[in-house]
């Protein structure tokens, strides 16, 4: 099996949240294609971007004015584009972006692009937090794509996002469908969270025997300022080694090389998928 060359963006706000959503999402669209150029240069295969890449982490607030951030998927001007560059450069990208599914009805959703530029399809964040700080069930709407595995050019591709990292159902329900590399784009910012950060998807990618990159934002955001977004975006082997890892405050393309025989190495020496119990397990979903 070849090696596949993994990146992943993470960049601070571009613009000022008293401006309209289409301006923000015009100018951090534009912000973003000279590192997407750039790794195209470097020979990427499967780019991620972060969470809602294109504008503010609004959920601080409770604003209405944010429903005007929401594209159509795959219809959108932003898949469009990122589909003229996926095809540009031959490149795998994830396009984390705020969606409208209907007038009223909004998901957080990352849209998957192959690398000859065609539509694969989407995966909708399926926990969504609703604590201080981080208003999310007012913008977004629990997934309902359930888990779905991207057959790309070049590997088989699982996305979550952000708060799903916390939980494990989701990781595995992607590895068993045949995710080999998992994503995971987000927007957190520092306290618990950055412990957290480097813990849980390295145990994560060893639980699954699969590789996995986290990207988050950097930067603080007003005129919320709940915290700063501490970047360190990274990619983690079946063995939960770190291969690359991002500064806490630069906008920065980070690229990793994956590779995946040791999917296949990993998951037939330690067996998890073998040895797990679903039969045993049906009282949790009671609970």
């Amino acid at each position: 099996m070849a090696t596949v060359r993994a990146g992943l963006i993470q960049m601070a706000l571009k613009a000022d949240t008293g401006e309209s959503p289409e301006t923000i999402r015009d100018r951090m669209n534009e912000a973003h294609l000279p590192l997407i150029d750039e790794a195209g240069a470097k020979g990427v295969q499967v780019l991620c971007l972060q969470e809602v890449f294109n504008q503010p982490y609004f959920c601080p607030s409770q604003d209405v004015k944010w429903y005007g951030a929401a594209e159509k998927v795959p219809d959108g001007p932003t898949v469009k584009l990122m589909q003229e560059y996926a095809k540009k450069h031959s490149m795998v990208i994830v396009v984390p972006i705020y969606e409208e599914d209907i007038t009223g009805v909004y998901y957080n959703t990352a849209a998957v692009i192959d690398a000859d530029g065609s539509y694969l399809g989407k995966y909708r964040k399926s926990h969504i937090p609703q604590v201080a700080g981080f208003y999310e069930k007012f913008f977004f709407k629990p997934g309902n794509s359930g888990w779905p595995m991207f057959q790309t050019a070049y590997c088989k591709l699982g996305v979550y996002i952000c708060y799903d990292r916390h939980f494990p159902e989701g990781w595995r329900a992607l590895a068993l469908s045949g995710a080999e590399y998992i994503v995971n784009p987000s927007a957190t910012v520092a306290g618990l969270s950055q412990y957290l950060w480097k813990l849980e998807q390295p145990a994560s990618a060893v639980a699954n025997g699969c590789y996995i990159g986290a990207v988050n934002r950097v930067g603080t955001e007003a005129p919320w300022n709940i915290g700063k977004f501490y970047g360190s975006s990274y990619v983690v082997n079946p063995r939960g080694e770190f291969l690359v890892e991002a500064s806490e405050d630069k906008d920065e393309l980070v690229v990793a090389d994956m590779d995946m025989d040791m999917v296949r190495e990993v998951r037939n020496l330690w067996q998890f998928f073998r040895d797990r119990r679903p039969e045993a397990y049906e009282p949790l979903t009671a609970i």
